[in-house]
């Protein structure tokens, strides 16, 4: 009984150990702070992960078609990123075409801006200020410590409710994400919580100072990114959007002040010498609000009467009557038919397919939430023997009723991927998006004496709250007036 006391007790002890020796090799060193995360991911395996969430991001969002831009954005994001904690990555800027106000990064060095967010800087150190962020979050490894601790996930669901558009109401971005499929990118975009962003702005300051910028850039961006929360909340009743650093802070967040302060104050002679008409230059002839015209929109259907739209696959043909409209493939393959009807009950879109359209035998079978919208949808085989994909999107008072046929049986799984793609485009029309001089684009010009804010905001072609959206642009919201002489952004 004794040898088997001490062959269990030894057993323990040796059990103990292992996970001892797992616990120790679990934690590794943050290479940005010098302490200890509990981090389940080897480096390289960060590396690869970074790589194949990339693609997917360039495969699912619209990239910015402005090469000069985009080689801007890149190269103060590289001076940032030498001077950090891991110079040695290869990193990637890129510049999505949103008109949200965003910003977020993937493991191993990528890091995404919106072209709304673009809008609303006023100066180079403020951009390197929002990259310097995005940095910090890599530097520190912070999407490998949220999955090491389970909250990936939990980050990622955020994402529907946390981040909505600012400058059409749309809710893009969060959709997007869906049809990318990434945690990661959807934990980027929801932030890391108050300590872990806190830590990026310390981060970021000490970047920006290696830089040349100036590290209380990255405090002016909170406040550009604070009127916008203040605007939303109490103007137009929309929820915020940037990923947490004006979520985690308030605008004068002891802590942050600190933690800026801390990077350290540049000298005249350190600090860089950037041509602020550089970056007028760059932001000037930007687009404002959606892109409509974009690559992927070729084939987008405007249904006026019942207020949606929907982008069909290329190439496809298209007839509609008032209420219905059909597009089929050229060769026959395909097609997909949209009707709707009244709601006449409250019952979940499942329920709707079920029971409604007499189909109980569905496959493959999913949940739909998109612009806000929500649906159901999945395979069954139809009457004429044919692979068909089908759908129901509650908007409004009515269901849209989506049946998409496949009759070339050879290609039924690429085709069905191409059909759900185009279903999960649907979505409201915004507000003004058909406008025959809808697309908006910002202009530099220069204050003279005598300039009022509401005098300018009488000529703007800005269909809501002409004088607020104005003040935003410039920094000078809700009050304040630029001096004589001083360059601010108008839209035309």
């Amino acid at each position: 009984m004794k040898e088997l006391q001490l062959f269990t007790s030894r057993g323990h002890l040796l059990i103990a150990a292992l996970l001892a020796l797992s616990v120790l090799q679990a934690c590794a060193v943050n290479p940005a702070t010098g302490q200890g995360n509990l981090v389940l991911m080897t480096e390289r395996r960060e590396l690869e992960i970074g790589q194949e969430e990339h693609e997917k991001v360039l495969a699912s969002m619209r990239i910015l078609e402005d090469e000069a831009l985009n080689a801007y954005v890149n190269e103060v994001g590289q001076r940032v990123a030498a001077g950090s904690h891991r110079p040695d990555l290869t990193y990637t800027f890129t510049v999505i075409d949103s008109p949200e106000i965003n910003a977020f990064a993937l493991p191993g060095g990528y890091i995404y801006m919106n072209r709304g967010l673009l809008l609303y800087l006023k100066s180079e150190d403020e951009l390197a200020a929002v990259l310097a962020h995005e940095v910090g979050h890599i530097t520190a490894r912070h999407a490998i410590q949220q999955q090491a601790r389970g909250r990936l996930g939990s980050a990622a669901a955020a994402v529907g409710g946390v981040v909505a558009a600012v400058a059409t109401g749309s809710g893009y971005i969060g959709s997007e994400l869906a049809q990318i499929g990434s945690i990661w990118a959807a934990a980027g975009v929801s932030g890391f919580g108050r300590e872990n962003e806190l830590e990026a702005d310390s981060l970021g300051a000490e970047y920006l100072y290696n830089a040349g910028y100036n590290p209380l850039a990255m405090i002016d961006v909170l406040s550009v990114l604070k009127n916008q929360e203040d605007f939303n909340v109490r103007v137009a009743q929309r929820q915020p959007t940037y990923h947490g650093l004006f979520t985690t802070h308030p605008r004068n967040d002891i802590r942050l002040q600190q933690a800026v302060a801390q990077a350290g104050n540049l000298s005249a002679d350190q600090m860089r010498d950037t041509d602020e008409n550089v970056f007028r230059q760059h932001i000037d002839g930007l687009l404002f609000g959606e892109n409509t015209n974009t690559p992927s929109d070729r084939n987008r259907y405007y249904q006026d009467l019942l207020s949606y739209t929907m982008v069909f696959p290329d190439n496809w043909g298209i007839r509609e009557t008032p209420t219905t409209v059909q597009a089929s493939d050229p060769q026959g393959a395909a097609s997909i038919r949209v009707e709707t009807q009244r709601l006449q009950e409250n019952k979940e879109p499942r329920l709707f397919v079920r029971d409604n359209m007499g189909i109980p035998d569905l496959q493959r079978s999913e949940a739909l939430s998109q612009y806000r919208l929500i649906g159901y949808t999945g395979v069954h085989t139809n009457s004429n023997g044919n692979h068909e994909r089908v759908a129901a999107i509650y908007l409004g008072p009515r269901v849209f009723v989506f049946r998409a046929e496949i009759a070339d049986a050879e290609q039924v799984d690429d085709l069905d991927r191409l059909l759900l793609s185009s279903i999960r485009t649907f979505r409201a029309i915004q507000m003004n998006e058909r406008a025959a001089n809808s697309a908006l684009r910002v202009r530099y010009v220069q204050v003279t004496e005598g300039f009022d804010w509401r005098a300018l905001a009488a000529r703007s072609p800005i269909p809501q709250y002409p004088e607020e959206t104005l003040r935003l642009l410039n920094g000078y919201y809700p009050i304040g007036n630029p001096e004589p002489g001083e360059w601010i952004k108008i839209l035309q």
